[in-house]
């Protein structure tokens, strides 16, 4: 059983036949919002061909329903599949995760730095 699969409807901001949306319940920043799929899939490999393309339209209204609320510079999008790659829920969710001018001293190199000492080049 999957927790995503015990959510609230009155956490879901958006829903349709692939994937709905919610707040993340321990953001990183002002509006960080999940994307989960309806179907229990383990990680985006798991996904169907029909729901991967599907996603994209799903991240851009990710992003207006962020935008209808709060202001942010610019954004992270992010998947974890597999346990090293820091996944903690097998059931496919993707970050989209709002970035504020500001909120780190300097971000350049964003998710190159999942891997320690990695990021920079």
């Amino acid at each position: 059983m999957s927790v995503f699969l015990e959510i609230p409807e009155d956490r879901i901001i958006y829903k349709d036949d692939h994937f709905f949306i919610i707040r993340d319940k321990y953001p990183v920043s002002p509006g960080h919002s999940l994307i989960i799929s309806n179907q229990l899939r383990s990680d985006y490999f798991d996904l169907t061909e029909d729901e991967k393309l599907h996603l994209v339209g799903v991240i851009d209204k990710c992003k207006q329903l962020i935008e209808q609320e709060f202001s942010p510079d610019g954004y992270n999008i992010g998947m974890n599949c597999g346990e090293v790659a820091g996944q903690t829920v097998y059931h496919f969710h993707c970050h989209l995760i709002p970035r504020y001018i500001g909120d780190m001293v300097d971000p350049r190199g964003g998710v190159r730095h999942c891997v320690a000492g990695k990021g920079y080049y």
